[in-house]
């Protein structure tokens, strides 16, 4: 009467990510069909009936045969039926990977793709109800639609129905009013009604639960993708048993190996960039770590110089360590006493270090002359710089913290 499943989705195999350098890329990528793997240990040792893997399997349907194979490999070490959902990322299109030959004949025999809506039979009282994607913009509810293949009133006695969707809900999608978001209404009036016991989704990477039932959630991703995720890196074990009051009994199982954080500290001096070295350093699986830092504070040029040091050595422990413009608001201030005075520089690197220096200040950087205007250009400029642009005094924080960096030798 009962089943037991494992529900999981977006695998995204294939993805890439700008910011990895290529050795960091190709072990981010390895460790997704890794994650296939781990999960199959988890339906093992938990003794699901089956896997059910809600749409985007794959990173989009242009990937090389050989991801396409690895992915496959790792499949097949999954010991109970495998059931895949076409989702946004990967739908039944004319480049389907789902229709390419390499997967109809390498496929292992325990996979299957659920290529249409509404009820597949996958076991003796076990019922998917699918619902595909067949292109990246279908324009309407593909779940409402597979729903409304199901027969009225309860589930017969002796049958588990689970119904496998794809998308945003109403209840979490700031565009609830796109023709494609799925309508959270008639699920869980299905729910309420026995016609089904559970609704498998993907499309959110973080584990979710939605309208606050424990038989309507979002698996995550097995492996997570970027720092906004809040519960990413688990499968759900779910345990189905009509007869039950709590049909539903839902358990999450950690898979994931890599992890997205973001540091947002401030630093003021010496002390402040201490203490983030030994936050960075005392990091777990730094090589698996991928790290947003974002700044704010005052530093003096040698503290800048510290700082960027500091980046360079936690750069290549890391998985990757990211930096955005909007994110960092890092003032250069002189000292009490002046750095360069104890640097043995002279002669024009003296003058362009001063002269550097002028710039980065609040100020804004000297003029320098340029060529005359050329004919509707108006009057010649006074200067290739404009007083204020972050763009100018953020250079010229950075020449200045190289020049330190070079004249003691720690570049």
């Amino acid at each position: 009467m009962g089943v037991r499943l494992l529900h999981t989705a977006d695998w995204q195999i294939g993805m890439t990510r700008r910011f990895l350098e290529p050795e960091a890329q190709a072990r981010f990528t390895a460790a997704r069909a890794d994650a296939v793997r781990r999960l199959g240990g988890v339906a093992r040792d938990q003794g699901c009936d089956l896997v059910v893997v809600c749409g985007d399997v794959f990173e989009s349907n242009h990937l090389t045969p050989q991801t396409v194979r690895r992915a496959l490999d790792a499949l097949r070490s999954v010991p109970v039926p495998v059931y895949l959902l076409p989702g946004n990322h990967d739908p039944l299109d004319a480049a389907s990977i789902y229709r390419s030959e390499l997967f109809r004949t390498e496929a292992p025999d325990h996979v299957h793709v659920l290529d249409r809506a509404g009820i597949h039979e996958v076991a003796p009282g076990v019922e998917l109800v699918a619902a595909p994607w067949e292109s990246k913009h279908p324009g309407r509810d593909l779940v409402a639609e597979a729903l409304a293949t199901v027969p009225s009133g309860p589930a017969p006695d002796g049958v588990v129905r689970v119904v496998v969707g794809h998308g945003a809900v109403d209840e979490l999608d700031p565009d609830r009013r796109s023709d494609s978001t799925i309508r959270t209404g008639p699920l869980v009036a299905a729910l309420e009604e026995g016609r089904v016991h559970y609704v498998a989704l993907g499309d959110r990477h973080s584990r979710t639960t939605v309208a606050g039932r424990t038989d309507l959630r979002y698996s995550g991703a097995p492996e997570p993708t970027r720092e906004t995720e809040v519960a990413p890196g688990d499968v759900l074990v779910v345990d189905l048993d009509p007869r039950r009051e709590e049909v539903a009994r839902v358990t999450p199982h950690r898979v994931a190996t890599w992890s997205f954080r973001v540091v947002d500290r401030r630093v003021d001096g010496q002390p402040d960039l201490a203490a983030l070295d030994r936050e960075l350093d005392d990091l777990p699986d730094k090589d698996r770590t991928i790290v947003h830092l974002q700044l704010a504070g005052t530093l003096t040029v040698p503290d800048l110089a510290r700082l960027d040091a500091l980046r360079e050595r936690h750069r290549d422990q890391l998985g990757a360590l990211v930096e955005r413009d909007r994110h960092q608001d890092v003032v250069v201030v002189e000292g009490d006493d002046d750095a360069w005075e104890t640097l043995t520089v002279g002669g024009f690197i003296a003058a362009a270090a001063a002269e550097i220096q002028v710039a980065a200040r609040a100020g804004g950087p000297p003029s320098v002359p340029t060529a005359t205007a050329g004919p509707g250009r108006g009057a010649a400029s006074a200067s290739t710089f404009v007083a204020g642009r972050p763009d100018d005094e953020e250079s010229a924080r950075d020449a200045l913290a190289l020049l330190y960096r070079l004249t003691r030798g720690s570049a």
